[in-house]
């Protein structure tokens, strides 16, 4: 007997929605006017999840390479509309694009994850289409249901989020979130952002997520010779501890470009980490301080006490 259960969901419109224009991981997005969108979940369960992305979105606050909170009500986060869409959609449209605003976007990609993680969060589901392109194609960072931490590493917020398989460290516990998980995702992220198609391109579908798995646990990345290789083999590879020494490395290739040069970031091992935080949160193996082998939904109702 088939154990698949079927749900179905209902659209529906909050009040001041004038129609849905996106949808997925468990929320619509709906359009309020021309600068401002209501996410809203498909069930009232996931509510508790956007609750803790707008306390998220709150402790971030104003950032040029972060969507903006508009606010929390009753039916959902308000977010500000950011035209252009998700990367994904939008490199798939526009594949002519240039390699100087490839490495711009890689930048700013970069940009926003020294960010987040100086604020002490992490994402936890790095991926092109959480990444928003605004009307002067300048990238912003959405989507925030990963985890925030305390100044000692002790989770604070939790929304569960977890990266998809072709961004996923393979890792005991198969949910643990540290920093360099951050960084795995964020090479193929870049790799995306480059290449104008995801790592393993010959492999799609649910069906593959097991040899994609086994592939990054064998250590067999993507060989695709593409200007920032040397970068996203690095993320891969575990060999960075902040996205700080990323967009480090980055900035030697733009450098490089503008000489006409080019360059190959070494594949040195990693520096020690900067931010006090950091510090049990680069390595796989958890210090009692990192939480049980089992990620908990942690929101506002539980621990979440208005720590900034």
């Amino acid at each position: 007997m088939s154990h698949i259960t079927h749900v179905h969901l209902h659209q529906h419109l909050p009040h001041g929605v004038k129609r849905i224009i996106a949808h997925g991981g468990g929320c619509w997005i709906g359009e309020v006017d021309k600068s401002t969108v209501l996410k809203y979940p498909h069930t009232a369960e996931e509510m508790k999840q956007i609750r803790i992305e707008a306390q998220i979105l709150s402790i971030l606050g104003s950032h040029p390479r972060i969507v903006q909170s508009r606010g929390l009500t009753e039916d959902g986060l308000l977010l500000e509309f950011v035209p252009n869409g998700n990367l994904h959609d939008y490199l798939l449209a526009h594949p002519e694009s240039s390699l100087q605003q490839r490495l711009v976007w890689c930048t700013q990609l970069t940009e926003a994850v020294t960010y987040i993680h100086s604020r002490r969060v992490l994402h936890c589901d790095l991926r092109h289409d959480n990444i928003l392109v605004d009307l002067d194609l300048d990238l912003k960072l959405a989507d925030f249901q990963g985890q925030y931490f305390s100044n000692n590493g002790e989770i604070l917020l939790d929304g569960l989020s977890l990266e998809s398989t072709k961004a996923y460290l393979p890792r005991k516990p198969a949910d643990h979130a540290s920093i360099r998980t951050d960084l795995f995702a964020l090479g193929s992220a870049l790799h995306f952002i480059i290449m104008g198609q995801e790592v393993f391109s010959d492999l799609a579908g649910s069906k593959d997520e097991e040899e994609i798995s086994r592939r990054f646990s064998a250590g067999e990345f993507p060989l695709d010779n593409h200007i920032c290789a040397a970068i996203t083999e690095k993320c891969w590879k575990q060999l960075y501890s902040s996205a700080s020494q990323v967009l480090a490395d980055l900035g030697l290739v733009r450098d490089a470009i503008a000489r006409g040069e080019t360059l190959e970031p070494d594949s040195t091992d990693a520096l020690p980490p900067t931010v006090s935080w950091l510090s049990g949160l680069c390595d796989d193996v958890q210090p009692p301080k990192v939480p049980p082998p089992y990620r908990q939904l942690i929101g506002f109702e539980q621990k979440y006490c208005g720590i900034r």
